[in-house]
């Protein structure tokens, strides 16, 4: 009988790619991954890796087995979902991976839902980007991500997560409060901040600089928003910021609504084996309540604008 966490590890090596990837990824040594492996070896009693250069690599008869180990995960968790499902209470950990602005914005909401309603209930929250969140859920080291897309952006299909959308998220062009110009074009001069090269926000917000005729002076970078707020509002840059980025409070930046009224999609993705886990459905559904009050806010043109639409 072939030892269902050895294979896990080769399952692991598949997604990793290096035993040390491995190793850090289930707190394991290099050295430790590898002997399992070998055992593992001894019990199929055929070759399963073999050495490239420096590295390790899966041979045929160790891509079937990764093929049924991943099935077998599977029916292990849609197992433990139905048992937790028939238990009077919602208990358990829930492991969440969310991008920074959606852990100032939603996150807390979300919680205290939470706290109130499922006591028992344990929710680990982990920052993480919006690609690589959706990566480690896969993997199996979160059993959720909340996760944004934005316009003309896909994300990389996954067959084994499912995704529920949540809302809709206006962008929108953020200057000083005394700057004259609220024309995109007009800012062709003006210092930018911008989220850090590689990430889709980054992208996007480039090619619709491009898109109006010039290349952006991006001197500041930072994944974090509320920089990108106490630069803008400092009148040191200009940039663009999501509504969610408020959480609640008043902008305290001029708002200016961009050409075709971009928005970018907020939604969660989870493995389609733990759709069903009640931890799982109780934390999607208070994300969803967290994200669903809308509050007005007032545009360039003063008028009032909706910030966030479920």
């Amino acid at each position: 009988m072939l030892d269902v966490r050895r294979l896990r590890l080769l399952r692991e090596l598949k997604i990793r790619g290096t035993l040390a990837g491995v190793a850090e990824a289930l707190s394991y040594s290099p050295s430790a991954v590898s002997q399992q492996l070998a055992l593992l070896e001894k019990e199929a009693g055929v070759e399963l890796l073999h050495k490239v250069g420096r590295r390790v690599q899966l041979t045929a008869q160790a891509e079937i087995l990764v093929d049924h180990t991943t099935h077998l995960l599977e029916r292990l968790e849609i197992a433990e979902a139905e048992m937790m499902a028939s238990l009077t209470t919602v208990s358990g950990t829930v492991r969440v991976a969310v991008f920074q602005s959606a852990s100032h914005a939603v996150i807390p909401r979300a919680l205290t839902l939470l706290a109130a309603e499922f006591p028992q209930l344990r929710v680990e929250v982990t920052e993480r980007e919006p690609e690589r969140g959706l990566f480690e859920v896969s993997a199996r080291d979160f059993d959720l991500v909340l996760a944004e897309q934005y316009p003309g952006h896909g994300r990389a299909h996954r067959a084994d997560l499912d995704r529920v959308n949540l809302a809709t998220d206006a962008l929108r062009l953020a200057l000083p409060s005394a700057s004259a110009s609220a024309d995109l074009a007009g800012l062709a001069r003006m210092p930018w901040v911008m989220e850090p090269e590689g990430t889709v926000s980054r992208s996007w917000a480039s090619q619709l600089c491009r898109e109006a005729g010039f290349e952006p002076d991006v001197r500041f970078e930072t994944a974090d928003l509320i920089a990108h707020i106490r630069l803008i509002e400092s009148g040191n840059a200009v940039g663009i910021l999501p509504d969610l980025v408020w959480a609640g409070a008043e902008p305290t930046v001029r708002l200016v609504d961009l050409p075709g009224h971009p928005r970018r999609t907020l939604f969660s993705a989870a493995r389609r084996s733990s759709t069903k886990r009640p931890g799982v459905v109780a934390v999607r559904d208070a994300l969803a309540r967290a994200v669903a009050p809308r509050r007005r806010s007032r545009r360039d043109d003063g008028r009032a604008a909706t910030m966030l639409t479920p």
